[in-house]
């Protein structure tokens, strides 16, 4: 199942005992080129796999498109396996003319969520407040690292890795995807349920694996989500965008001990 997702290596292992060559397993990182309508959008360094799914969702964030009725077809090239061909409707396409000198192309590599962004303006996206009125308890929060971490298959061989989970409000884990950029492993997972026209999703909880920055906070926020959690501390402006935003932040989640960095309104008591 993981085949694709690791390359075997050789390496050389040392032990306080000896050392000695023997083969192991590293996560795969291939470019894949986003076109739209024929052209080159962009080139993002990632983790082959849910190849449509990081395509719809990446290109949601971008704000290139905003609903899965404005995408005509995802197709894989016929030559290449790491080019994405994404047809969008003629209105979106003539927004992104309009805008055409708004965003750089580059490659964007495993660990830049918004490299393509030309201006601190630009990093601004307009969308609803996420206004949900449920809330969850700790025990259901404690629950979510090792939810996730039991669905890493390619972490397990290679600790290469990082997830992105979607949970429902019991705690169950429901969509996840592995990627060696936590964004693109964010990507993955809106992208199916954009695609799957399931968005907004204010009844979820997304879980990243890592740190919590700026740029997940903010497809969060595309994406509806009220609750975003990690196993590691958010950014200063991961906080205050979830503060202007109406999103429940928590970080270093270890068990039954978590922090919680914006609305804890919706942390029951």
């Amino acid at each position: 199942m993981t085949a694709s997702l690791v390359r075997p290596v050789r390496v050389l292992h040392v032990s306080p005992e000896a050392a000695a060559s023997r083969p192991d397993v590293v996560a795969t990182e291939e470019p894949m080129e986003v076109r739209i309508n024929g052209e080159p959008f962009a080139v993002i360094m990632r983790t082959p796999g849910a190849d449509r799914e990081l395509a719809a969702g990446f290109l949601f964030a971008e704000r290139v498109i905003l609903s899965a009725a404005d995408i005509v077809s995802i197709e894989r090239d016929a030559e290449s396996r790491n080019v994405m061909d994404v047809r969008i409707a003629d209105a979106r396409a003539r927004d992104l003319a309009a805008r055409g000198d708004a965003r750089r192309r580059v490659v964007m590599n495993s660990s830049c969520g918004l490299c393509g962004r030309v201006t601190i303006e630009s990093l601004r996206v307009e969308a609803p407040d996420v206004v949900a009125d449920w809330n969850v308890s700790a025990a259901v929060i404690g629950g979510l690292a090792e939810a996730l971490r039991g669905g890493q298959a390619v972490f397990k061989e290679t600790g290469g890795l990082h997830a992105a989970g979607l949970f429902n409000r019991s705690g169950v884990l429901e969509v996840m995807a592995e990627d060696v950029g936590r964004h693109n492993a964010v990507d993955k997972v809106v992208g199916r349920m954009l695609l799957e026209e399931r968005l907004p999703l204010g009844e979820s909880i997304l879980f990243v694996s890592g740190r919590t920055s700026y740029e997940i906070v903010q497809k969060a926020f595309l994406a509806g989500i009220p609750v975003v959690g990690a196993v590691s501390a958010p950014s200063s402006l991961a906080v205050e965008l979830a503060e202007e935003a109406g999103i429940t932040l928590l970080g270093f989640v270890r068990g039954s001990a978590f922090n919680v960095y914006s609305h804890a309104h919706r942390l029951a008591r």
